[in-house]
């Protein structure tokens, strides 16, 4: 059972509020460094392990220093993302640059900040030898299509999906790449999302280590690293327990024992690309009830919307709700918890069993610490909202302001 817990008080976000109006986003600073922690931990033994933060999942600079002076690098898809992690100090081969369908001008920032870039497809080796020109070191991104069944929706079958080589031009990528003069290689999959049963990763990691050994022999190509990337995934509801990281570690570690040893493979760096398991559950959406509506349903109306958290709207993904002040309460009534956009699918929650609400209540919807505020949108002229970390003191900081007016319209010409 996971028991969905806030890390203030009523009384606290009523301070907070009165200095930084809802809704906004709020993390929880010592959570997210502690889960950190655990999770390096757990991999410890890993040769040259290292964890590169998924920027999308919560591209806000002081998240992404902090984790930084933990020891985790960045794992990054886009020039702004690339940016971001320059600006907070995380570069070298600190930075994984994992991308699709990309632009010369990201490889060539890739390159700039001697990232270690992550090829999704196999035309992009000569795309990337005449734009940016070929790097010492050099990931393969690989798809197993029918070989490897998919694990849930947001991913869906291996076959279906457009990233990464296929088996055979993993070979022939390999190959290329060491006539080109690369020297290190590392071999990556990303297959599985917001994944909580932890067989799945195990399985991704055995694929991987076959998969290198098998290069190995068919090329004379040594793979440096193996990059497990991310996928992990976290209770959202109450009813789902959390991966236990600890065993998964020791899993993995049982099977590179059986499978890197044996192939001459040893030492092999491993590494991850976690975001929603690293930052997901230690975020909290804050927003006041406006109205209420009782037509075919009753209906709760936020000053938050679908722009500030876009997941259950477009997964029909479930996030808990807690009313500040009620936690205790009987859950007596059954909402539908919405947004103000002129879209229906614009809900928190669908027949959501709540304790009676009142206008002015405020609620914490939980596990929005990864793809929240990240994905947010500015359909309806909807301003992006505030950004603050709760310090471990139990100080709140502002580490991003909310969206003003002439935010919007910087960009428009008149």
């Amino acid at each position: 059972m996971n028991e969905k817990r806030l890390p203030f008080t009523k009384a606290q976000i009523e301070r907070i509020i009165a200095q930084h109006p809802t809704p906004f986003h709020i993390y929880d600073a010592r959570a997210i460094r502690e889960n950190a922690r655990r999770f390096l931990k757990a991999f410890a033994w890993a040769p040259g392990f290292k964890e590169y933060f998924a920027v999308k999942a919560c591209p806000t600079p002081a998240i992404v220093r902090m984790l930084k002076e933990l020891g985790c690098g960045a794992d990054c898809s886009s020039l702004a993302e690339l940016v971001l992690s320059e600006r907070v100090g995380v570069t070298g081969e600190d930075v994984m640059f994992t991308s699709n369908d990309t632009p010369a001008g990201e490889y060539r920032k890739a390159r700039e900040l001697g990232g270690i870039i992550n090829l999704d497809d196999i035309s992009h080796i000569e795309f990337l030898k005449e734009h940016a020109g070929i790097p010492e070191v050099i990931c393969i991104r690989y798809n197993p299509g029918p070989r490897r069944a998919g694990s849930n929706v947001i991913i869906g079958n291996p076959e279906e999906a457009k990233y990464g080589f296929t088996h055979e031009q993993v070979f022939e990528g390999y190959a290329r790449l060491r006539d080109l003069g690369v020297k290190r290689f590392g071999l990556h999959s990303f297959i599985i999302s917001n994944d909580i049963d932890r067989s799945h990763y195990l399985e991704t990691a055995k694929m991987l280590f076959q998969l290198a050994a098998e290069v190995k022999e068919a090329t004379g190509v040594r793979i440096e690293f193996v990059n497990l990337s991310g996928g992990l995934g976290i209770p959202y509801r109450p009813d789902q327990e959390a991966v236990d990281v600890e065993a998964l570690g020791r899993e993995i570690r049982d099977a590179y024992e059986s499978l890197v040893r044996p192939a001459g493979l040893h030492p092999m760096k491993i590494f991850s690309e976690c975001g929603r398991y690293i930052t997901g559950p230690y975020g909290y959406l804050v927003s006041t009830v406006l109205h209420k509506k009782d037509i075919y349903r009753q209906y709760v109306g936020l000053d938050a919307s679908m722009a500030d958290l876009m997941r259950p709207a477009i997964y029909g993904a479930y996030h808990h709700i807690t009313v500040l002040g009620k936690e205790d309460a009987p859950k007596t009534r059954v909402y539908d918890v919405t947004g103000s956009l002129c879209e229906n699918n614009d809900k928190f929650a669908v027949a959501r069993e709540l304790p009676e609400i009142a206008v002015g209540d405020v609620v914490a919807i939980h596990d929005a610490g990864a793809h929240g505020h990240a994905m947010g949108f500015n359909y309806n002229g909807k301003l992006r909202s505030a950004e603050l970390l709760l310090e471990e003191d139990g100080s709140v900081r502002l580490i991003r302001r909310a969206e003003t007016l002439d935010d919007y319209f910087a960009t428009a010409v008149w």
